[in-house]
């Protein structure tokens, strides 16, 4: 086993120590949640959520996307048509994410008040 490949493992058991950090590494990427919260709603095609998310570049959205479906919660299916047509969906356990996706949505309308009456309180 070559250095990477240890390092590589020593990595995977140090966030696997943790359901936080799993979380934490699972959902990196800044569109991750609003991908998995678009796809919570219905199988979408790629330039159905590229509309969804305007300022996301189209390469932003790609990669995103073959991390999630690297990470098992998003599925690609491609249908052999021309041209080609590929949608995404949630996984299994991509779909039980849901109702967690619910609570941030929650959690956020709340935190949105608390930033509209609390001005000084950055975003940045």
């Amino acid at each position: 086993m070559n250095r990477n490949t240890n390092a590589m493992k020593d990595d995977r058991n140090y966030i696997l120590q943790c359901p936080y950090r799993t979380a934490q590494k699972v959902l990196q990427g800044k569109y991750s949640i609003l991908i998995l919260h678009y796809l919570s709603d219905r199988t979408l095609r790629f330039s159905e959520l590229e509309k969804l998310v305007p300022n996301m570049t189209h390469a932003t959205l790609s990669s995103q996307l073959k991390l999630l479906e690297k990470r098992g919660l998003v599925r690609r299916d491609v249908y052999p048509e021309v041209p080609p047509r590929v949608e995404y969906s949630l996984t299994e356990i991509g779909r039980s994410f849901t109702p967690v996706l619910m609570k941030i949505g929650d959690w956020g309308t709340q935190y949105i008040d608390f930033i509209q009456t609390n001005p000084d309180v950055v975003l940045d």
